[in-house]
């Protein structure tokens, strides 16, 4: 989570797996954001991966919601999410290239 100067407010990783091409992850996370704050910030998503031990993480992939949101689509999400009241809003994305 970054504040509208792009410093990181909050930072949450999933679990990691191990072995699996394409991992599915169903995980929460939850961020502390004051009503008045929420047109105020971006949502930063990034994915990496790492093939063995010995090589460094790439980044695989990445999206955005909220100020900075990286495309339209991404926009749009985030104002449902806003007007939903607490209520969860799902969609998938596709990551933009690193």
């Amino acid at each position: 989570m970054l504040d509208s100067k792009g410093k990181e407010m909050s930072k949450c990783k999933t679990s990691i797996c191990r072995g699996q091409p394409n991992p599915t992850y169903k995980e929460t996370f939850v961020f502390q954001v004051a009503l008045f704050q929420l047109s105020e910030v971006t949502l930063q998503v990034m994915v990496f991966s790492r093939r063995s031990s010995m090589r460094r993480r790439e980044r695989v992939g990445w999206v955005a919601l909220g100020l900075n949101s990286s495309t339209e689509e991404q926009e749009e999400h985030w104002t449902q999410m806003k007007e939903a009241e607490g209520q969860q809003v799902c969609q998938w994305h596709t990551l933009l290239d690193s």
